[in-house]
């Protein structure tokens, strides 16, 4: 078995020998049959994300996308007639394991590239092995500026940055909303604090400042004693910075208590999961919150988008976003290079179609164009762009 950076080749030989002999005289002949078995040719690329814990649903999205896309992609001939095997590695979004996924992935798995990782806290730690080892790694999902404000020439994303989208969340809150009192909230996250923190800085320059800046644990789960605070506070919009698994039950502790403030957030509620954690769809209707510009209605993925439902799975989230990254790593892959830096520059000079129309990048690895969008739950348990 040949491995050259995540490109394997296995080769299996059987020799068939037969000899035969007459008298010591006699010439001894040997006879010799070599048969080839196929040859098997893949490209092994990683699929980094929480696909277990409170975040696996936004894995199971990854998962679902770069499945479909490796599916299609090995049905049109593959990488260069090499087939793409997915490596599921599993980060939990937790620093930590991102680490030694990470490793496991360059040392052992021998990974061509990386699709991930989804949490900024798993891709920060994580970039810095795969930028040691120089492997290609796209984020579908990492929105934290620093990921690609490092310097590393081997990482980029398909997603935007939190200072994009706290942008537009400020804006909103301040013009359109008219909020007198915000509390900013957030979960202490290399993610959630971030974006609190971005929306914060827009929102104050635009004139307003926040009565109440509070942190929450990831994985707390009662938050009666903050939405009292909530209220003493008298606000009227409340921003928060983090997932689905804490802003469900903030949101549904709000309620019950009567708190009617509206409650504003970004991509890390963008699942239905969010509806399920806050105990049911009354408790979410009305919830505003940032995302990219719905892929589902983009022209360039009818196709695709129609294969998962006929398929009984509704590409939500960040499931096309993956799709795309997959796309664009096999068109890298394809060049035939393998360093991670050299595959970063020759997509940063691409404009590459996929399943979510043209996308290119800048110098740093982030995407020309940034199309956040602001978002609404209703009562039917869904979100419709506003």
């Amino acid at each position: 078995m040949l491995n050259v950076r995540g490109f394997s080749v296995g080769l299996a030989t059987l020799v068939l020998a037969a000899c035969g002999g007459s008298n010591d005289n006699s010439e001894q002949k040997s006879d010799v049959a070599e048969v080839k078995a196929p040859v098997e040719e893949t490209v092994k690329i990683a699929l980094a994300g929480p696909h277990t814990g409170a975040n696996a649903t936004f894995g199971l999205q990854l998962w679902r996308g770069a499945e479909m896309a490796a599916k299609d992609i090995n049905a049109a001939g593959g990488i260069n007639g090499k087939k793409i095997v997915i490596i599921k590695a599993d980060d939990a979004c937790e620093p930590k394991q991102a680490v030694n996924v990470a490793n496991k992935s360059v040392d052992s798995d021998n990974v061509a590239a990386v699709i991930g990782h989804f949490c900024s806290s798993s891709s920060m730690p994580a970039s810095e092995i795969y930028n040691e080892a120089d492997i290609l790694m796209v984020t579908p999902g990492s929105t934290n500026p620093q990921i690609t404000e490092r310097g590393m020439g081997n990482v980029l994303r398909m997603c935007g940055r939190d200072d994009q989208q706290g942008n537009v969340a400020a804006k909103f809150i301040v013009n359109t909303l008219k909020a007198k009192n915000v509390a900013v909230l957030h979960d202490k996250d290399t993610y959630g604090q971030g974006l609190a923190d971005a929306m914060k800085a827009t929102m104050n320059k635009l004139g307003t400042t926040e009565v109440l800046y509070e942190g929450l644990t990831r994985g707390e789960k009662d938050f009666n004693a903050l939405v009292t605070k909530l209220r003493s506070s008298k606000v009227d919009v409340v921003y928060f910075g983090g997932l689905h698994s804490e802003a469900g039950p903030l949101v549904r502790q709000m309620r019950e208590q009567g708190l009617d403030a509206k409650f504003v957030s970004g991509d890390g509620i963008v699942s239905n999961d969010f509806v399920v954690a806050a105990g049911g769809a009354k408790f979410v209707t009305g919830v505003y919150m940032t995302f990219g510009a719905d892929p589902r209605k983009i022209p360039a993925g009818k196709a695709v988008i129609k294969a998962f439902q006929e398929d009984n799975y509704e590409p939500e989230g960040y499931t096309l976003y993956s799709y795309a990254t997959m796309q664009v790593v096999a068109k890298a892959l394809a060049t035939g290079e393998t360093s991670g830096e050299k595959l970063s520059a020759w997509m940063k000079g691409q404009t590459i179609e996929t399943v979510m129309g043209a996308k290119s990048w800048n110098e740093k690895g982030d995407l020309k164009t940034s199309d956040y969008v602001m978002y609404q739950w209703n009562d039917a348990g869904s979100y419709d762009q506003l």
